[in-house]
């Protein structure tokens, strides 16, 4: 089966091919960050009228890098939701024309089960059930993952998310945007243990990562100047490890509570390198097996999108041309 993937929730504009869920035959992503660095962070307004202008071509490119007509396609898959909703319609009335136009059926996705089942592209991947971390720019959460659709909540953030973490300290320290890439590239100069960051929430499978960042600002008004060159790797790579730590013991934890071996880290925060290596020290210590797509596939993008759609299609679904887009959709629950 072949399906046309569309993703468009936040500040990319992507298009895909994917082939029986399994094959990945193209995956176009138009990025806006150059756009929106200027402002130090997305502006839903901006970003919305940015997907009107990419959405045509990226879907063109990506029927013409998979070398298929559009109407070799069986099926298409949008992000639903969750997102900018201003975003989101972009996508979906694009499927939407799609779909009415050519006579085929379309399913409106979430975007964090795509996340999950971007492992799914990999030529290594795991059984069912398995634990997955889902952590990005918007979301941190862990779930208990029976199959595709079926998703138990096992512990999320209750403010920040960690890109959000990320993103604001990166803003703090005034070294760029987005955040999460700057702060990786840094600390890999840097020393973990510079800093005395804290660690929220132990004795819970939930996250905090506001007061990590207060305690950067604090840490900041008390030195009354910014940080000169030659320390920020240092900070960079403190406060980073204050995420990292939290992150893969929590996880750790749930697989252990769930008596699953298996762990799927996925989501724009999954690209970070120090985040990727601990993981695999950890579970290779503690006898856990770790899937981790590869950093392309752990950003925003397509494909992720028309593998979760292939496996509603399959199972007969196809939404309505009345369906809405959502800013909030939780995993494992229809719209």
């Amino acid at each position: 089966m072949l399906v046309l993937g569309i993703e468009s929730s936040c500040d990319e504009t992507a298009a895909a091919v994917v082939q029986d869920g399994r094959i990945m035959r193209s995956n176009v992503v138009s990025s806006q960050i150059d756009v929106h660095s200027r402002y130090g962070g997305i502006v839903p307004e901006i970003a919305s009228r940015k997907h009107i202008e990419a959405i045509a071509p990226a879907v063109c490119q990506a029927l013409e890098d998979a070398g298929v007509a559009l109407g070799a396609i069986e099926g298409i898959a949008v992000t639903q939701g969750p997102g900018l909703v201003g975003s989101l319609l972009v996508g979906l009335s694009t499927a939407k024309a799609i779909a009415f136009a050519r006579g085929i059926p379309f399913v409106g996705v979430n975007h964090l089960e795509g996340h999950v089942a971007a492992v799914l592209l990999e030529d290594r991947t795991p059984e069912f059930p398995f634990t997955a971390l889902v952590v990005s720019g918007g979301h941190t959460s862990i779930y208990r993952v029976r199959d595709l659709g079926h998703f138990e909540l096992l512990g999320q953030t209750r403010d920040d998310a960690a890109g959000e973490a990320f993103d604001k300290a990166a803003k703090l320290l005034d070294i760029g945007y987005p955040g999460g890439i700057v702060i990786d590239r840094l600390a890999r100069a840097g020393n973990r243990d510079w800093l005395a960051f804290p660690r929220a929430m132990k004795d819970s499978l939930d996250f905090s990562f506001s007061g990590l960042k207060t305690s950067l600002l604090i840490n900041l008004k008390k030195r009354g100047c910014p940080y000169s060159e030659g320390e920020l790797p240092h900070v960079a790579a403190s406060y980073q490890e204050a995420i990292v730590d939290v992150l893969v013991e929590k996880t750790l934890r749930a697989a252990g509570n769930s008596g699953l071996s298996r762990i799927v880290v996925c989501g724009g925060v999954a690209a970070n390198s120090r985040l990727r290596e601990r993981f695999r020290e950890e579970c290779d210590r503690c006898g856990f097996e770790i899937y981790i797509p590869r950093p392309a596939l752990c950003t925003d993008n397509a494909a992720m999108i028309a593998v979760a759609g292939t496996y509603l299609l399959e199972r007969g679904e196809s939404g309505s041309l009345e369906m809405n887009a959502y800013s909030r959709l939780p995993a494992g629950m229809p719209a």
